[in-house]
């Protein structure tokens, strides 16, 4: 999708039934316990948040307006029942809160990927919430929104993207001293890509035996990165 006015980083006017939009692709999903399934994104733009190992950063001014309808059709030309809200911050454009109940109104299987520094309170609870909990190499720890886990549902995922050991630690002591691992259906351990590499952090949690404190744990790759090049849009 060709940049807009918000290429600019001038926000333009937009309603209540219309959001600005940076992609909308069909790929396989990379990340979550849905992770290698066919899957719509939706992708928002701008963003709140400014982590330094960001690879979304196209997503902070980048997009056009578009009318929820419009949005509606695009998903439904794909013919899949997985679709996921990112961005960006989705949370950031109000008029998502009515895309992601008119998706499961539809019958879709909705995901909303968000940093959890924005109240997820009014998000529609058939909504799968996958939310970034943000770690300290992130550089936005400091931005991490706590009264969000009084929402988090059964079905919800939480994600840590680690950079380094003090990381993975300050994610084991957050799941411990929050009692994630009791309110989630899975906590996901993610390394950041080309910083940490993944038999690193497999080795960590094997030598912790991490499943056994936290049953619902995993590793998680980026699968598209390994698919497509690491840079490539719209996958």
């Amino acid at each position: 999708m060709k940049a807009g006015t918000a290429a600019t980083g001038i926000k333009p006017r937009v309603d209540a039934q219309t959001l600005m939009i940076n992609e909308i692709f069909y790929s396989i999903q990379g990340e979550s316990t849905h992770a290698g399934k066919p899957c719509v994104f939706v992708r928002l733009t701008y963003c709140n948040l400014r982590c330094v190992y960001c690879d979304t950063a196209y997503a902070f001014y980048e997009g056009s307006p578009m009318a929820l309808c419009d949005v509606l059709k695009k998903v439904a030309s794909y013919h899949c029942s997985l679709v996921e809200i990112t961005g960006g911050e989705p949370l950031l454009q109000p008029a998502v809160l009515s895309l992601m109940k008119q998706l499961c109104d539809q019958g879709y299987q909705v995901l909303l990927e968000t940093s959890g520094s924005r109240s997820v309170r009014r998000v529609d609870p058939r909504v799968i919430k996958i939310m970034d909990i943000k770690c300290p190499s992130s550089a936005m720890a400091h931005k991490n929104f706590p009264g969000n886990l009084d929402y988090l549902l059964p079905h919800d995922e939480v994600k840590f993207v680690l950079g380094d050991r003090r990381d993975y630690e300050w994610a084991k002591a957050f799941i411990r001293t929050h009692g994630l691992h009791q309110k989630v259906h899975a906590i996901l351990f993610s390394p950041v890509f080309e910083w940490l590499a993944p038999a690193t952090l497999a080795n960590w949690m094997l030598e912790d035996h991490l499943q056994k404190q936290f049953p619902n744990v995993r590793l998680q790759l980026q699968l598209h990165k390994y698919i497509w090049s690491p840079d490539q849009r719209g996958v």
